[in-house]
């Protein structure tokens, strides 16, 4: 379907008003929007806590109701990711390349990092980007097509680069959300 920006917006707006169903979770997730804006100036931790208990309650609501949807989502998405480490695709590499240059140069200028964890990001970055750099450079070297997936699945030494370089980002992303939660513990035991 090749529509407009327009033609979308008018089909989600039609959507919107078409049941009422839809127009009860319109409503109900604009009153949430405007509780959370109009909280913003009195930050209330009662709002917040009840805030994270009515979004908690919209998952688990749409959990129930459509569990078996949710399990054939949970199931393909599975399948993806598996997909995705057993067979990488370049794209997603220089994606993913392309959010480590991100992080780095917020690594480099961030004031709130502390040292210990520039360090560690700055470990893992490198180590990602001498693999990406082995990658392309092998790449180059046996002119391999990045395009075609059936030769460049049966290079051992690339798939190997690519797999290993996203098992070293989610030991990176796992390491940060560990790190971020104990920061925030020992804070809050602190005060």
């Amino acid at each position: 379907m090749n529509l407009s920006l327009l033609e979308k917006l008018g089909i989600i707006f039609k959507y919107i008003f078409s049941s009422f169903l839809s127009i009860e979770m319109f409503v109900l997730s604009l009153l949430l929007f405007v509780i959370l804006i109009v909280n913003l100036k009195k930050d209330n931790e009662l709002v917040q806590m009840i805030a994270i208990g009515i979004y908690i309650g919209f998952i688990i609501g749409i959990l129930i109701s459509y569990s078996t949807y949710v399990k054939t989502c949970v199931n393909s998405f599975v399948k993806a990711i598996m997909n995705y480490v057993y067979f990488p695709s370049t794209i997603v590499y220089f994606f993913i390349i392309l959010f480590v240059t991100v992080m780095i140069l917020y690594t480099l200028f961030s004031k709130q990092l502390t040292i210990f964890k520039k360090i560690i990001n700055y470990a893992f970055f490198s180590i990602l980007y001498f693999f990406f750099m082995a990658f392309i450079a092998l790449a180059a070297y046996d002119s391999v097509d990045l395009v075609d997936v059936a030769i460049l699945y049966q290079n051992e030494t690339i798939l190997s680069l690519v797999q290993i370089s996203n098992l070293i980002l989610l030991i990176w992303a796992l390491f940060t959300g560990f790190y971020h939660l104990y920061k925030y513990f020992k804070k809050r035991c602190n005060e």
